[in-house]
């Protein structure tokens, strides 16, 4: 028998003082538990699971508290292969943020929290879960992880596969600062810097289309300002770090306005965060968390500790020659048209050269055949009401998308197109991992 339980479940519980596993330390801060378990008990866990998983004659769903639900091995290794052959959604979750916004709460009909929502997590298999429902019961809720490790090759492609293992590439998350805060100005590491330090194989490179924009002069900051000195950018976030000063970030950071449907592109090595009164979008890269904040704004995190903050690491990744001119040219709404017909469009819409990642935004009106690269394709739908996905050969039954809302589509589902039922405009943004 495996006993599992999701990891947004397990972090829900470290919040209500549940503690890692085998521990001592019973008194630790939640963001503490979720490293310890992010970077070590999940991992071990895995491995675990990756000998039972394909033998274990019954499955044991822990994660609503007091109410375990079971399936047998056999009926539970099915229901993956079937998900590993059709279009799929994960078990959304949202979470407040000390910048967070209300464009989750009033689009999503998300239930009132006394705060706000900052975070979704949509499109995550390494965090999200699956609902596998078996008729009869309680549907069983499992990590979306368990699908990847078990059906690589036929979730992710031979290509994909063989390039990353049993992992999954893509991450659409979502960042809600609608009537918020900005996010914190941040750098990710180059890929030679997290090989060296950290033993990963690709790093998170990353790119923000905006949902929406809104309000008083919504915008991203972006790369270094032209002419702007490093040795006074990285001595001025000291300053403020150690209570001086804030950090004039429009003196060293390029503020470029946005609206509606951008798409700016942010390789590796690329000083960035979102401004207030936006919703993003978040498509990147997923290897383990590792985002280096260099400035908060001056902000205490919803629990009234100090948010982590990496000037040193973050310093050593900045890639100076990323200047206002650069950026413009190379980042901000890349758009390239790669096929028109009557039906509708298909854009290009990034990413950069550094990056693996390939993003198109699909317009119909009607229906548009997409075409597969040997990639896993995710998909939000960024405009319209909803959206169905309707396979070519029958592989699999009619798949309906709704606003804002994320699928994964395998590599084995084979040929699609995306549908707008009523014959009204409908964008969808789709990522693969690039030839």
């Amino acid at each position: 028998m495996l006993a599992d339980i999701t990891r947004w479940e397990i972090q829900l519980r470290y919040r209500r003082g549940f503690s890692n596993w085998r521990t001592a330390k019973t008194d630790l801060p939640k963001n503490e538990k979720y490293k310890r378990g992010y970077f070590a008990e999940w991992r071990w866990a895995d491995r675990i699971k990756d000998r039972l998983l394909p033998e274990m004659d019954l499955y044991l769903d822990m994660t609503t508290e007091q109410e375990p639900a079971m399936v047998s091995g056999e009926a539970y290794r099915e229901a993956l292969n079937q998900a590993a052959e059709q279009p799929f959604r994960m078990v959304p979750y949202f979470d407040p943020g000390v910048w967070g916004g209300d464009w989750m709460k009033t689009n999503f009909e998300l239930p009132e929290n006394g705060s706000n929502y900052a975070w979704s997590f949509d499109g995550v298999p390494e965090e999200n879960s699956l609902l596998l429902d078996f008729g009869g019961g309680r549907p069983i809720q499992t990590p979306a992880l368990n699908l990847v490790h078990s059906h690589p090759g036929q979730l992710l492609g031979e290509r994909v596969h063989g390039r990353f293992g049993a992992e999954f590439p893509i991450r659409f998350d979502m960042l809600d600062t609608m009537n918020g805060q900005n996010l914190s100005l941040q750098v990710h590491p180059l890929t030679e810097y997290i090989q060296q330090n950290f033993h990963m194989h690709y790093t998170q490179d990353e790119s923000y289309y905006l949902l929406d924009a809104r309000g008083e002069d919504p915008c991203v900051y972006l790369g270094v300002r032209t002419g702007a000195d490093p040795e006074a950018f990285v001595q001025a976030l000291e300053e403020a770090q150690e209570g001086g000063k804030p950090f004039p970030a429009e003196d060293f950071v390029n503020r470029i306005p946005v609206k509606k449907h951008d798409h700016i592109l942010i390789p590796a090595g690329t000083v960035h965060c979102s401004g207030a009164n936006t919703m993003v979008l978040e498509i990147s890269a997923t290897p383990y968390i590792f985002t280096f904040k260099l400035w908060d704004w001056g902000r205490l995190d919803l629990d009234g500790r100090p948010r982590p903050i990496h000037i040193k690491h973050g310093a050593a990744n900045i890639q100076w020659y990323r200047n206002t001119e650069w950026v413009k040219e190379n980042l901000v709404d890349k758009i390239t048209i790669v096929h028109r017909d009557e039906n509708g469009t298909v854009e290009r819409t990034g990413l950069h050269e550094r990056e693996f990642l390939d993003t198109f935004r699909v317009s119909t009106e009607s229906e548009m055949p997409i075409r597969r690269n040997g990639s896993v394709h995710v998909i939000n739908l960024v405009e319209g009401g909803r959206a169905v996905l309707t396979s070519d050969t029958g592989h699999f039954p009619p798949f309906e998308l709704h606003y804002a809302e994320t699928c994964i589509v395998p590599e084995a589902a084979g040929a699609y197109k995306i549908v707008s039922p009523e014959g009204t405009p409908i964008r969808a943004v789709i990522a693969c991992v690039r030839n």
